[in-house]
């Protein structure tokens, strides 16, 4: 890599940091001030640094436009992967990514349990919209009046004892799900099963995806199952970070 280009990289980190001006940039260089001012007329020029009335330098649009551009290209199944196929492997149970596709909840992928007892579920499969953990996580982010509108239209068929059956506790609990960043299926949709989920973010903060571990009751009491939370929610907040996306408590220490 040549080193006019190494150079134009550094400068770049540095705005990354902070605006600086010219001389406050030239002071940090290994190179000459001639030098800084021509690399940054030149990354000025194809936009990639501006400056302000104050004539400190900072990073201009065609970085974001080429931040987002590619951060557009990851893949979510793709990049969820490896950080979900690690969960499965430290947990051992069931693990399930879903999105939303159209008015549906898909399971996108899966990683089968290490146990004897399987879920039956498979990838393409449609996912409940009041009783799975992932619908409820996806519902949670959505504007109320969506909500709403997708509540109300929906076939509330009463499962188990724990199902969900009318539009008004469907919105109360994605309340509490966006309000404690997970949700669970306590044996809403099935009697012999229950999950945890827990969104995946974009560079935007939207949800965009949610990951679930779900377990056989017999398996598993609801207070164990709980004890996976902490490792699931670390699981989707890597796989949010790879995805651009930069925690409130990330971008304040």
């Amino acid at each position: 890599m040549s080193q006019s280009l190494m150079r134009a990289i550094d400068l770049l980190g540095e705005l990354a940091a902070k605006p600086a001006t010219l001389d406050e940039l030239a002071s940090k260089a290994a190179v000459h001030k001639t030098t800084v001012m021509r690399l940054l007329h030149a990354m000025e020029e194809k936009r990639f640094v501006v400056r302000d009335e104050d004539q400190r330098f900072m990073l201009g649009s065609k970085l974001f436009e080429l931040s987002s551009l590619a951060l557009e290209q990851r893949d979510i199944r793709k990049v969820a992967h490896p950080h979900l196929a690690e969960l499965n492997g430290r947990t051992g149970h069931t693990v399930h990514l879903a999105a939303f596709e159209g008015n549906e909840v898909v399971y996108i992928d899966k990683f089968e349990s290490h146990h004897p007892v399987r879920m039956y579920s498979r990838i393409g499969l449609t996912a409940s919209l009041h009783s799975a953990a992932v619908s409820k996580v996806l519902l949670s982010d959505m504007p109320r009046s969506r909500q709403e509108k997708i509540a109300a239209g929906l076939d509330y068929v009463k499962v188990t004892e724990n199902t969900l059956t009318s539009p008004e506790a469907l919105l109360a609990e994605l309340e509490q799900v966006k309000e404690q960043g997970w949700a669970h299926d306590n044996a809403e949709h099935e009697a012999f099963v229950h999950c945890i989920a827990a969104p995946i973010r974009d560079a935007s903060g939207a949800v965009v995806a949610a990951a679930s571990c779900s377990v056989p009751v017999v398996m598993l009491s609801y207070e164990g199952l709980l004890e996976l939370l902490p490792d699931l929610k670390a699981s989707t907040e890597a796989i949010s970070n790879d995805l651009g996306w930069i925690s409130h408590e990330r971008n304040s220490a």
